[in-house]
């Protein structure tokens, strides 16, 4: 009689450190394209250890891979007229402001205090708006300029373009086309600009938030120029998971986990959030899974920090 056996995990466990080297192939081709090192400023105005970390950890990447980095320690008080010093400062590329600085309605109006031209985490209203608008270039109609995007919500496009989940068969902007993608949590930080975005590429998002569904999309055919918002009366995960190619979370509390049991066979799974919202057994029901996107997202600041400096009218661009 034959001995019975565990079924064999297959899923694959990618590391962001593996991303974000492959990216830091493109980047560092890109920065030798310059004639000249981009110089990045970033202003600290609070005592949260966490900013602290970022700060430093933004420091130590910049300066390893050939970025110069300033670090203005300052009053918050001071902060708003600090910035638009740095907006008309020639020699300053990109801007960086760690938050929370007040922690109130007050940090929005820093961050559209920071000019457009030098907002390496598109953040500023114009570059928000081009996000879910779906308008992907500064400088239409010569389209030379791309438009800044969030630093997460693009990590995790390039973690998703890194997976083969988009089809480079099709054409830009729709190579997600055929997709349907769950994400868990709608803030407007993270998870609601990665839902428009998402759409815009052509993926049917499901957008999973504690005030219920809505679907993403910019309709049948895609014949929307941008993505579309319909309320899904009715539905909760159950509906959303058994049908997702791709689920991503990001809920930022310990105590939340994604089902398990709901996700599809063979989905990838990709986590967002500082906590674990997947449980160890999802590697029994995921083909691909991604813990953490941390690496991916620096690399990224790198990579719109080169595109500020790139978009620069003086620069010349070796050919």
């Amino acid at each position: 009689m034959a001995l019975s056996s565990s079924p064999t995990v297959s899923c694959k466990v990618v590391l962001a450190s593996a991303i974000a080297k492959a990216l830091l192939v493109e980047v560092t081709a890109d920065l030798q394209k310059l004639h000249r090192i981009p110089r990045l400023h970033g202003y600290l105005a609070n005592k949260d250890p966490a900013a602290r970390m970022y700060a430093d950890w933004t420091a130590k990447t910049t300066r390893e891979h050939g970025f110069e980095f300033t670090l203005h320690e300052v009053d918050r008080e001071d902060l708003e007229d600090q910035v638009r010093v740095a907006n008309t400062d020639g020699d300053v590329d990109g801007i960086i402001v760690y938050y929370p600085v007040f922690d109130t309605r007050r940090d929005q109006t820093i961050q559209w205090t920071v000019s457009m031209f030098k907002d390496v985490e598109g953040l500023s209203p114009q570059l928000i708006s081009n996000m879910y608008q779906n308008i992907r270039y500064l400088d239409s109609p010569n389209n030379t300029q791309k438009s800044i995007l969030p630093c997460t919500p693009l990590a995790i496009i390039k973690i998703l373009e890194y997976l083969h989940m988009y089809n480079p068969i099709l054409d830009y902007g729709r190579r997600l086309h055929g997709r349907r993608i769950t994400v868990i949590n709608r803030s407007e930080v993270v998870g609601r600009p990665l839902a428009a975005l998402l759409a815009n590429d052509g993926a049917e998002v499901y957008s999973v938030d504690v005030t219920g569904v809505q679907e993403f999309s910019r309709g049948s055919g895609l014949t929307k120029q941008k993505h579309e918002v319909r309320e899904m009366e009715g539905w909760g995960l159950e509906q959303c998971l058994s049908i997702s190619d791709v689920v991503i979370s990001g809920v930022p509390g310990d105590k939340y986990k994604v089902p398990t049991h709901l996700i599809r066979e063979g989905a990838v799974c990709i986590n967002f959030s500082s906590e674990k919202n997947f449980t160890p057994d999802v590697k029994e029901r995921a083909s691909i899974y991604v813990p953490a996107i941390g690496k991916v997202t620096i690399v990224i600041l790198l990579r719109n920090l080169l595109r500020l400096a790139s978009n620069r009218p003086e620069n010349d661009i070796l050919p």
